[in-house]
């Protein structure tokens, strides 16, 4: 880290500082400009945070060089983190990306299997669907909870899907790993810690999709925060982020979010454009774009009966334009793997 002192910093103040480094195994170098006394620091910042060294009488300001997200950095495993299913399906790396779809909630068996019939045609990978629905207002649909992901499970088990449900409540995860393949914390639970850390403690891999108002450095702590508790099989979700102008679409779906994550994480993404747009006919586009930054993996909203659906509706795909948009994007999908797998051979 590197500490900046106050124009009219004393010599006792930054004898304090460095002190107080130098005492928690810090390696400093000290710089006396014409304005300015800058301390540079190297060390491991869990044995002194940042804000105490902030709160010294003198400091200015202090700059972190190194990001706090550690296992989840690229400084920490360079290669892409490619997770591995049992039925051999990969995320991440250079494998092709996945295709997740299905409703936002379940609503009942008959509606699920169509959808899931539809997926497995079209060849996706996984079949999500919501069994507990976190709703803004108390009186929406709530979700039919074990119900639903029973239904989901039996979908899953006849088309030969993977599935995907998004876990509320820790207490609620020994049913949950019962049923599903994959756990899905959802935006609104980003920061819910408890929530995390018990995650971290299974073996299902995690979907963790980015908060309403999440920084990206949020975001990779939040994964941090599963990965700190053993569980390295963390898939980042960007699904958009809220804004002041929700006339044509339900959040701003953050595409730049994708390669900037790529860079700095080894972890694998994909795009929900789904609730990255709420809007039915970006949803194709939108996935496109988060393909070509280099997403991992698409989720989908598919219904079988959009305008009898007990949430979200208006952004799910009926099944005959889902088969179209489909068609579409893995023609699409399958071109950019191509010419991605040419450009590595060339370099090479």
């Amino acid at each position: 880290m590197i500490i900046i002192m106050e124009r009219n910093a004393t010599k006792v103040n930054i004898e304090k500082v460095l002190d107080l480094l130098k005492d928690n195994g810090f390696k400093v170098r000290c710089t006396e400009g014409e304005i300015h006394t800058v301390i540079d620091a190297i060390g491991d910042k869990t044995t002194v945070s940042p804000g105490r060294i902030a709160a010294l009488e003198g400091v200015k300001e202090v700059k972190i060089i190194r990001e706090p997200y550690r296992l989840a950095s690229r400084d920490s495993q360079s290669e892409d983190t490619v997770i591995t299913f049992a039925n051999g399906v990969k995320i991440g790396g250079n494998n092709k990306p996945v295709a997740m779809v299905g409703p936002c909630s379940i609503e009942d068996y008959d509606g699920l299997l169509k959808v899931a019939i539809a997926a497995k045609e079209m060849g996706c990978q996984f079949l999500r669907g919501g069994a507990f629905k976190p709703r803004t207002s108390p009186y929406d649909f709530q979700g039919f909870g074990e119900q639903a992901l029973k239904y989901l499970k039996k979908a899953g088990e006849t088309t030969g899907l993977l599935t995907v449900s998004e876990v509320m409540d820790a207490s609620d995860l020994d049913m949950m790993c019962d049923y599903v393949d994959v756990l899905q914390i959802g935006a609104r639970n980003v920061q819910n810690f408890k929530l995390l850390q018990a995650v971290g403690r299974c073996s299902r891999p995690v979907i963790l999709k980015r908060g309403l108002a999440s920084t990206i450095r949020e975001f990779l702590l939040a994964a941090e925060h599963i990965m700190y508790q053993g569980n390295k099989n963390v898939i980042l979700c960007e699904r958009g982020i809220r804004s002041f102008d929700n006339a044509y679409t339900r959040n701003v779906m953050d595409i730049a979010s994708i390669p900037i994550i790529k860079k700095y994480s080894h972890l694998p993404v994909i795009v929900d454009p789904s609730h990255g747009t709420g809007q039915r006919y970006l949803i194709e586009p939108m996935a496109k774009a988060g393909l070509v930054v280099g997403a991992d993996g698409v989720m989908i909203e598919v219904h079988n009966d959009p305008e009898k659906a007990l949430s979200d509706g208006k952004q799910s795909l009926p099944i005959p334009m889902f088969k179209d948009v489909m068609k579409r994007l893995n023609q699409f999908r399958d071109r950019l793997h191509y010419e991605k797998q040419c450009l590595s051979a060339n370099v090479k």
